[in-house]
């Protein structure tokens, strides 16, 4: 599933260049995550980087975009392919 930003959000600016797909941007008024984009770092880390480093604890799973391991290493393969994603290493 991919994650969200709650508005518990402090804008502290950490999160946004973790994401090694690019899913993390500045919002209207808190940092917003593209789902389309977001496979909680699948295929490159073990952990979501922008939760690791998250001072406040706002990025939960989005319960609307629920998907499975499998789903979010095809979506990984994908933005990989179209030179979305940075290659891990």
């Amino acid at each position: 599933m991919a994650l969200m930003i709650t508005d518990a959000c402090i804008n502290c600016d950490v999160c946004e260049p973790e994401c090694p797909n690019g899913a993390i941007s500045a919002g209207t008024e808190i940092y917003v995550i593209d789902p389309g984009k977001c496979t909680e770092c699948v295929g490159h880390f073990d952990a979501p980087q922008c939760r690791e480093v998250c001072p406040v604890d706002c990025i939960p799973l989005d319960p609307e975009r629920v998907e499975s391991p499998e789903e979010l290493r095809a979506k990984y393969e994908r933005l990989l392919e179209a030179g979305v994603a940075r290659a891990p290493g």
